[in-house]
This record gives structure tokens, C-alpha cells and sequence, in this order.
């Protein structure tokens, strides 16, 4: 079991994967609290390096996909969908900026757009349970009768 607590942070390296989970020297943090507490504390700074600041610590990271995930997904096409990130903030789905990434991994905006966020497995089993198949697209329903088509991502 990695030996993750405050100390880790200067003598580690910490890692967020794209399962959502977070790692020391690549050995999964298991506590719980540990690793919701990174969560709540990513920033990045103006050249693009994520970190980990925690009152005085603060440490580099590793980002391999993206800093946020979504964790849960709540709401119906009537209503509209919130989503609760591994930070465990909930926001308003920002359904325009659905999309498909590799290996059919669905991703969205969060924080005000200002970032991606993946969704995890269940979460994203959860959204596409909503989804229907239309003339080749996939749509998801949204209130009021609109829709929203959930196509692949741009390739950068």
C-alpha cells in the first residue's frame, strides 16, 4: 500500500490517473480522505504544469488525462443532468460540450468550461442510458424537446 500523506507530496510522485484514482510512486492511494483531498486541491498554473497545493505544501503532479472526472451523473431529459466531479462539486452538465475521445470515452467541459473532465465508467453508463440512436447519430434528449448530438472529438 503507498505510503501517501503530507510528506508524500515532497518526496513522491503523485499521479492522477485516468481511472480517477490517484497514485504515489504508482502505487494506488487507498485512504479515501488522501485522495479527496488532492482532489480538492488541483491548480494549474499559466505554463500548463498541474499542481498540488495544500496550505504551505505544494507540489508538481501528473495529470494523464485530465485533472477532473465525472463520478456521477443525475437528472433525466425532462429535468436537465448535474454531474458531480471527483472534487466532489456538482454543476449543471454543459451538454454542448459532449463529446467522444478515444476509445469511446465521453468527455465534457467543467468549471465554467474552463476545463475537460472524463467521464468514468459508471457515470458515462448512467448518460448514455438517455441516449438514443438517430439515423446514425447519437442524440441525448433535453428539456423542452431539444437534443443534443454527441459526436467524436476534433482531432487537435
Amino acid at each position: 500500500m503507498a505510503r501517501a500523506g503530507f510528506w508524500a507530496i515532497e518526496n513522491m510522485t503523485i499521479r492522477f490517473g485516468r481511472d480517477g484514482r490517484w497514485y504515489s510512486d504508482d502505487e494506488p492511494i487507498e485512504n479515501r480522505r488522501i485522495a479527496d483531498l488532492f482532489s480538492r486541491h488541483v491548480t494549474r498554473d499559466g505554463d500548463g504544469a498541474w499542481w498540488l497545493v495544500i496550505g504551505d505544501e505544494r507540489a508538481r503532479i501528473v495529470v494523464d488525462d485530465t485533472a477532473w472526472v465525472v463520478v456521477r451523473v443525475d437528472g433525466d431529459p425532462a429535468q436537465g443532468f448535474t454531474i458531480e466531479l471527483n472534487d466532489g462539486i456538482r454543476e449543471e452538465l454543459s451538454t454542448g460540450s459532449l463529446r467522444l475521445g478515444d476509445g469511446h470515452v465521453l468527455y465534457c467541459d467543467v468549471k465554467g468550461g474552463a476545463f475537460p473532465a472524463r467521464f468514468l465508467r459508471g457515470a458515462q453508463a448512467e448518460l448514455l442510458g438517455h441516449v438514443e440512436a438517430r439515423a446514425e447519430r447519437f442524440v441525448l434528449p433535453l428539456p423542452g424537446g431539444a437534443h443534443q448530438e454527441i459526436r467524436p472529438a476534433k482531432a487537435d
